[in-house]
């Protein structure tokens, strides 16, 4: 591993129907064994059946959905003197909209339905609304890391 300088970071092509970085990203996420087009039709096609049912702009309902699911603590584990400790750390915006929408994707897949596009349109909808269990799994995060505060001057 070098010492000398980081890398830049990649930011991918923003999506070409809404031209937003945060969705171009949602779909490489998304995408399995480097299928992108196949991502791209269970996203754009969620999107249509969200239009359908909240007759409300899918990027907006996308957008809330994404902020009520991103994390603002997480517990990282630090071993101090032969004891782990569960240390709670701010999240930066970037590693936030990751985890958010890592969580939101593998409780979509998690769901009971038909198709990947049934359960993904369902989960951001539950999102938007505060609800489903990608919230959950922010709501437990934040719990556990009030839990520990304690341990908080472990801070790296």
């Amino acid at each position: 591993m070098s010492r000398r300088n980081k890398p830049p970071k990649r930011v991918p092509l923003a999506d070409p129907m809404f031209n937003s970085v945060d969705i171009a990203k949602f779909i490489n996420r998304l995408m399995r064994r480097g299928k992108k087009s196949v991502a791209e039709r269970i996203f754009y096609t969620s999107f249509e059946r969200i239009k359908e049912k909240t007759k409300e702009e899918p990027l907006e309902v996308f957008t809330k959905a994404i902020k009520n699911v991103t994390p603002l603590v997480e517990v990282k584990a630090r071993r101090i003197g032969g004891s782990t400790y569960q240390v709670p750390i701010e999240v930066k915006p970037e590693r936030g909209m990751a985890l958010g929408s890592n969580w939101l994707i593998s409780s979509a897949k998690a769901r009971s339905g038909k198709s990947m596009v049934e359960k993904l349109t369902n989960e951001i909808m539950d999102a938007a609304n505060s609800t489903g269990s990608s919230v959950k799994k922010r709501e437990d995060t934040h719990k556990m890391a009030e839990a520990n505060k304690a341990f908080a001057h472990y801070r790296y």
